[in-house]
């Protein structure tokens, strides 16, 4: 492994505060693979045995049941995800894929169960991200559950607004299908979303949209601290802020 994909792992909330010695057992038996596009890393019900690191690429996050599939989160570099099965040692309630080709780290699970044993800091590091895992996943269920499709396609194009840098015209940054699947709705209701949205001043041309009316989506979006996360996650500061974790599409880490 290169020194500099070591640094930013160890970059990582959850890696930063663990001991030097800590960090070395634990990275001392991982291995990096490069995946092509579409690889399934792992299918939920599978045993974990490794914490995946994400260092470029990305990957989906999805569930299947009784012939339906959906999306649950969308991950950027750098990224961790899957840690509460390792945590626990359990089966994974999620699916894993490749979106593109992707670099990813793998570390021993059971290295870091005896991190979190020996090294205390480590341990209330594993403690926040999961408790900002399961703010984030709070904040998803309220969305889904208290906005119809237009309210949480608006809320999503705010987001993704400040996350681009606030200029009012931005990029997607996924294609529609799998947009739909990450905001709950078919690619038929997310349609007739994105032609509905035009009436509050969103212009839409192809990938590319522009909020020509900022006040008047936000009138539509209602947006909540309570509910939206806003703060991108590269300036957000060291603290609850920064542990709280977008619930579909991410920079950061996820658990489950």
């Amino acid at each position: 492994m290169r020194s500099a994909d070591l640094d930013r792992v160890r970059s990582l909330p959850l890696f930063g505060v663990m001991s030097d010695e800590a960090f070395k057992n634990v990275t001392g038996g991982a291995f990096l693979q490069k995946f092509p596009a579409g690889t399934t890393l792992l299918t939920e019900g599978d045993t974990v045995d490794f914490l995946y690191v994400l260092l470029d690429g990305s990957v989906e996050l999805g569930a299947s049941w009784n012939d339906k599939d959906t999306i649950l989160a969308v991950l950027r570099p750098v990224s961790t995800f899957i840690l509460a099965a390792v945590v626990l040692d359990a089966d994974a309630l999620m699916s894993a894929q490749t979106i593109e080709r992707s670099d990813i780290l793998m570390l021993s699970g059971e290295a870091l169960r005896r991190a979190m044993r020996e090294d205390a800091a480590f341990s209330v590091a594993v403690a926040q991200e999961l408790s900002g895992c399961y703010r984030g996943l709070v904040r998803a269920i309220k969305n889904q559950k208290l906005r119809g499709g237009l309210e949480r396609l608006a809320n999503y194009l705010i987001t993704q607004k400040i996350r681009q840098g606030g200029a009012d015209t931005f990029s997607l940054p996924h294609e529609k299908r799998l947009l739909a699947s990450v905001l709950g709705m078919t690619p038929e209701n997310l349609s007739r979303a994105f032609a509905s949205i035009t009436d509050y001043g969103v212009v839409i041309n192809g990938p590319q949209v522009t909020i020509a009316r900022p006040s008047v989506l936000e009138r539509l979006a209602k947006p909540d601290p309570l509910i939206d996360n806003h703060t991108p996650p590269s300036a957000a500061p060291t603290g609850k802020a920064q542990r709280e974790r977008w619930p579909t599409d991410r920079n950061q880490r996820t658990g489950s």
